[in-house]
């Protein structure tokens, strides 16, 4: 589903991604972690098409992204780190405005939007204006809008900001269900716990390159990365270490 060839990006003379490699198959949940300022947020503005890479190739569904950027955005959903909704509307009709642009036919819409009002618990304030949300009914409505349309590859930074513990057991709970489902996820997150709980593959990336890959028990399994019984916080931190000397 998701392939990076040697994927580089630079902000000017400042090198951000370093020849980033990764193959991650159908129906993967992919956690990809990092220090601040290691790269993650330009590799997942790269693979949303936000961003272009400065060399290197981003593989979706077989295609590249360039050059077939119209035709892969029907088939991905991108989630930020700061939720961006049009305020003066409420949340009924932001996600019938998304699920339009996505041409759904509406009773496919309406079931959409049922499902995810009452996943999430929104029923109460779904017609109320989005300027009145709090951040976490705001990143609930964006997780919904970002899946009305069924997408094949979810793109998500930092996913669970602003959400209190009940959503976030949902939240951890739906994406197993999707992966279960055939849709691959890539997800960023600086919640450890969160990668190391339902994530199949893990990416550590550092100063823009790549320095682990694996399930968590193969990534503790790398030789002086982590005593016995350590957790993945354990393992990212001796990892980055280790790069530093």
């Amino acid at each position: 589903m998701l392939e990076l060839k040697e994927v580089t990006k630079y902000y000017g003379n400042k090198l951000a991604v370093e020849r980033l490699t990764l193959h991650i198959p159908d129906g993967t949940l992919f956690a990809f972690i990092g220090p601040n300022g290691a790269g993650k947020t330009t590799t997942v503005k790269m693979l949303a098409g936000l961003l272009k890479p400065s060399s290197g190739e981003i593989i979706i569904n077989g295609k590249n992204i360039i050059n077939n950027s119209l035709e892969i955005k029907k088939i991905i959903s991108y989630i930020p780190d700061q939720p961006f909704l049009y305020e003066k509307l409420s949340g009924k009709e932001f996600l019938n405005f998304i699920g339009q642009i996505y041409h759904l036919p509406e009773e496919t819409l309406e079931s959409q939007i049922a499902r995810y009002v009452e996943l999430f618990q929104m029923s109460e304030y779904i017609h109320q204006l989005i300027e009145s949300y709090s951040l976490g009914m705001k990143q609930k409505l964006v997780i919904a809008s970002s899946l009305l349309h069924h997408p094949r590859l979810l793109i998500v930074d930092e996913p669970l900001v602003g959400l209190d513990p009940a959503n976030v057991r949902i939240v951890k709970q739906l994406f197993r269900q999707l992966v279960k489902e055939g849709i691959t996820i890539f997800m960023s997150t600086h919640i450890l716990s969160i990668a190391e709980e339902i994530a199949d593959m893990i990416g550590v990336i550092h100063q823009g390159r790549l320095i682990a890959q694996g399930s968590f028990s193969q990534l503790k399994s790398l030789k002086k990365t982590s005593p016995s019984g350590g957790n993945l916080e354990d393992v990212f931190l001796l990892l980055c270490e280790e790069c530093q000397t």
